[in-house]
């Protein structure tokens, strides 16, 4: 468990410091989409419930992934 927290915890890439970002963007315009004031189609709601898994997971796996520095 010490290794997950070890590698949250260190220096992520810029590739992957884009990809948390793009994550984190597409879960909040999926939060947008299901709070909106009116009522929107099932087939809307659908796709917003999986773009929010997706960004979610984008952004965990790339908080996850460390740079290496050749020593």
């Amino acid at each position: 468990m010490s290794n997950i927290i070890d590698r949250m915890q260190d220096k992520t890439p810029k590739f992957f410091k884009l990809l948390r970002t793009i994550g984190i963007a597409l879960t909040a315009a999926s939060a947008a989409v299901f709070a909106a004031p009116i009522e929107l189609p099932s087939l809307v709601n659908t796709i917003a419930g999986y773009v929010a898994v997706a960004g979610a997971v984008m952004g965990a796996v790339s908080q996850t992934a460390v740079l290496h520095e050749q020593e």
